[in-house]
């Protein structure tokens, strides 16, 4: 049996295009499990899971709760929340008394860039990066690239926007990762002071105009603007924003062509997308949670089986 070259998933940038392929083709099959009438399966009977979230999370914390209880798995949920839990000693505590529980996997979101990595190589179980800060975020953008797939038939080739706040997201450093390996053509667009400034040497371009970026595009991915990141104002007003770079339906039907539409949740409605937008049938953003759960038991049974 194929296995994932690594031990851990702490960011796309660490995979190669052979574990994609792999997640994707295990992802196949679990997602024909959770849509089968006996939706669990016993494969992980005797893993334990900690999800230690130091960061509030609601969708990522359901959906890998959801996929480890899918693969049959012991769950332990700790929720740090915005406690004051930033310092490393505290981080290694906190686990150790988590490991002393014979716990096996750690899904873990911190608010540090990097913690994965930190955990990685002090606790002997296998770590999964459910979000680092502004860093990485790497089973998004999994499950985004598998619902391009799913849509499209391939990733290859496609010309993928990702439009907004490109500066505060771990979403979109992900992607970029993503669809570079498998082969896809990405731009970025927002506001220039939403681009960080050396973006183009991870081989993407920047468009600032969002009507360009969807004439060109197969596939708009759309970020939320992160005012809890942000420390200062990027940009005028809210309205502003919405006004340049908010994607509504007049403006996707005066388009030439038809094009996807994805967002990874949780939307402004009216801001990045109008409600007619997010719920159209060119949206698939419900695939994309669906898709969350098979990519999730995807991504923890191959790094289960490597656990000895």
């Amino acid at each position: 049996m194929s296995e994932l070259s690594v031990n851990h998933l702490l960011g796309i940038k660490y995979l190669n295009k052979k574990d994609i392929d792999l997640i994707f083709e295990t992802a196949d099959h679990f997602k024909e499990v959770i849509n089968r009438s006996i939706k669990k399966v016993p494969t992980l009977r005797d893993i334990t899971i900690a999800n230690i979230f130091f960061e509030n999370s609601t969708r990522t914390k359901l959906s890998f709760e959801l996929a480890e209880k899918r693969l049959s798995a012991d769950v332990i949920n700790f929720s740090a929340g915005q406690s004051s839990l930033k310092k490393g000693e505290t981080l290694i505590d906190t686990v150790n008394n988590i490991l002393s529980m014979k716990v096996d996997m750690v899904v873990m979101r911190h608010p540090n860039p990097g913690a994965g990595i930190f955990l990685s190589k002090h606790v002997s179980a296998a770590i999964v990066n459910a979000g680092d800060g502004a860093h990485e975020h790497p089973t998004q953008a999994l499950l985004d690239s598998y619902s391009i797939r799913e849509k499209l038939s391939e990733v290859a080739g496609k010309n993928v926007v990702i439009v907004g706040d490109i500066l505060h997201s771990r979403v979109a450093l992900s992607n970029i990762f993503a669809l570079k390996l498998q082969g896809a053509n990405v731009k970025v667009c927002g506001p220039k002071t939403l681009i960080p400034k050396h973006i183009e040497s991870l081989g993407v371009e920047v468009e600032t105009n969002l009507i360009k970026a969807l004439e060109w595009c197969d596939v708009a991915n759309m970020l939320r603007v992160q005012n809890e990141r942000m420390d200062i104002s990027y940009f005028p007003t809210t309205r502003e924003y919405t006004q340049q770079f908010g994607v509504t339906k007049s403006i996707l039907q005066k388009l030439d062509k038809e094009i996807v539409i994805m967002h990874p949740g949780p939307i402004n409605r009216g801001v990045e997308i109008t409600s007619d937008v997010a719920d159209s049938g060119q949206s698939i953003i419900l695939n994309q949670v669906e898709n969350g759960v098979a990519i999730r038991m995807a991504v923890i049974y191959l790094l289960a089986s490597k656990i000895k």
